[in-house]
């Protein structure tokens, strides 16, 4: 069945949003709950030691503030109604709603995917070319730079979501997801499935393998660069600030190419979900742990701002 206009052929006016076991729903609350704030808190104070230490105003700092700006606000587009729909009666969402939160959601994971790549950019520069960093990376190419990943995932995502919502969608419309991830309601559609797969494929492929190689290949570049270094512990120093961005890229990539390039019959729900979770959740509750625990420079600025509050108390 081909379709042309979504208002026209669709008669779905809401979805229903199947989420977890009912058996386990307070447990899982009060768990994502505790996920959600850490996610808000870490994220948060990342943001604001960044902005408020001079000397984290660097292009490296620059764009972890950016990535957990989109961390915190990825969290934040299914979390809070993950949270309600758990210990609610109400499991529904709009056809409009679901629009809504599948294009943001979309936006903000395929920016994310493109500030990963950014980031591996200025750690490229700044080891293989560290005498050049300053002048290679000024302050207008950073925000290009930033500016262009988000362009990028706007429009990609629009993509993604124009064609899934001129689908027919006639029944059923429960989701078994607990939000409304483009494969899950893809499976809903009164479409050939084979032209969903495709699109998923084919996206997910030119959004996912082509950022995660330009990552590969800048780190192969400086990899042979930190071998070049005489000193062990020059090397140290050189890994160890990449080692956290190589740890996030790893637990966002390999959930959301499972996710997204699998064929939609291979695709079990259930794993769907933990995948979903893995880089919805769990990665946005890690990165701030990660990035705090292995950089010195991070643990000085929260420890300055410790010393700043007990001074003004």
């Amino acid at each position: 069945m081909q379709s042309r206009g979504w208002r026209n052929h669709s008669s779905v006016t809401e979805f229903i949003l199947l989420g977890f076991s009912r058996n386990t729903n307070w447990i899982l609350f009060f768990l994502f709950l505790f996920l959600y704030l850490f996610i808000v808190l870490g994220n948060g104070l990342i943001v604001t030691l960044i902005r408020a230490d001079a000397h984290l105003h660097t292009p490296m700092y620059f764009f972890l503030s950016i990535l957990s700006l989109l961390d915190l606000s990825y969290a934040t587009t299914t979390v809070p109604q993950m949270l309600v729909h758990l210990v609610g009666k109400s499991k529904t969402i709009s056809y409009v709603g679901c629009v809504v939160q599948m294009y943001i959601f979309l936006t903000l994971g395929i920016t994310e995917t493109w500030m990963f790549v950014v980031m591996a950019y200025d750690r490229y520069v700044a080891i293989c070319y560290p005498l050049h960093y300053g002048v290679q990376m000024s302050q207008t190419l950073c925000i290009l730079l930033a500016v262009s990943s988000a362009l990028c995932g706007l429009i990609s995502a629009l993509v993604y979501t124009v064609f899934a919502m001129t689908l027919p969608y006639c029944g059923p419309n429960e989701i078994n997801h607990f939000f409304c991830e483009l494969p899950a309601v893809l499976k809903l559609a009164c479409a050939d499935t084979p032209l969903n797969d495709e699109l998923g494929f084919i996206l997910g492929f030119i959004l996912l393998p082509v950022p995660l190689s330009l990552i590969l290949a800048s780190y192969v570049r400086i990899f042979i660069a930190i071998l070049r270094i005489r000193s062990n512990q020059g090397r140290i120093k050189a890994f160890s600030t990449c080692a956290s961005h190589i740890a996030v890229v790893t637990m966002f990539f390999i959930p959301c190419m499972f996710m997204y390039m699998r064929p939609g019959s291979e695709a079990s729900p259930e794993e769907n979900k933990k995948l979903a979770l893995f880089y919805n959740v769990i990665s946005a509750f890690l990165n701030p742990i990660i990035y705090s625990l292995r950089n010195k420079d991070v643990k000085r600025a929260f420890l300055k701002l410790i010393r700043m509050s007990e001074d003004t108390q």
